[in-house]
């Protein structure tokens, strides 16, 4: 259903999209890296965050780490990863599937500085074995993200 609701929101949404499936998972960085020709800062990584009370996505570069600092600084709280069945209840994908597209439900959702200025990025599309290749502003826009500076400087 998660790779259907991501096929569904393109279709309304950005049609000129397609997801790309691959035969090997791609749930990890390293994984979808190799999978599709890219450098692992290309990987977007989509994080399920709790933030006091409240659940958002935040959407990184595959190679960053969020800085406690800064994420304090921008959130007023500090970041709780969701565990796997909390993930897939409130995102409607599977942990190395989730991504800002077809969600189960209407979430926050940021894109980290460190996506700004790589062009063409590779998130997933709502299951370990299918991405997407976009541009990191087009999938800010797109999904109408705010963009924060919440990861540690490389």
């Amino acid at each position: 259903m998660s790779l259907e609701s991501v096929r569904a929101f393109l279709v309304q949404n950005a049609p000129d999209l397609h997801i790309i499936e691959s035969d090997a998972s791609t749930a990890t960085v390293a994984q979808a890296a190799a999978a599709h020709g890219v450098a692992p800062r290309q990987i977007a990584k989509t994080l399920s965050l709790r933030i006091g009370e409240q659940v958002a996505l935040i959407v990184v570069a595959g190679d960053a780490r969020l800085d406690n600092r800064k994420f304090k600084a921008a959130f007023g709280a500090k970041p709780r990863m969701l565990d796997a069945v909390e993930v897939a209840d409130i995102t409607g994908h599977p942990v190395g599937g989730v991504c800002p597209f077809g969600l189960a439900r209407p979430l926050p959702i940021y894109c980290d500085s460190s996506l700004r200025d790589l062009g063409e990025v590779v998130p997933a599309a709502g299951a370990v074995n299918a991405a997407l290749r976009i541009d990191a502003l087009r999938l800010a826009d797109l999904v109408g993200a705010q963009w924060v500076d919440v990861c540690q400087d490389l």
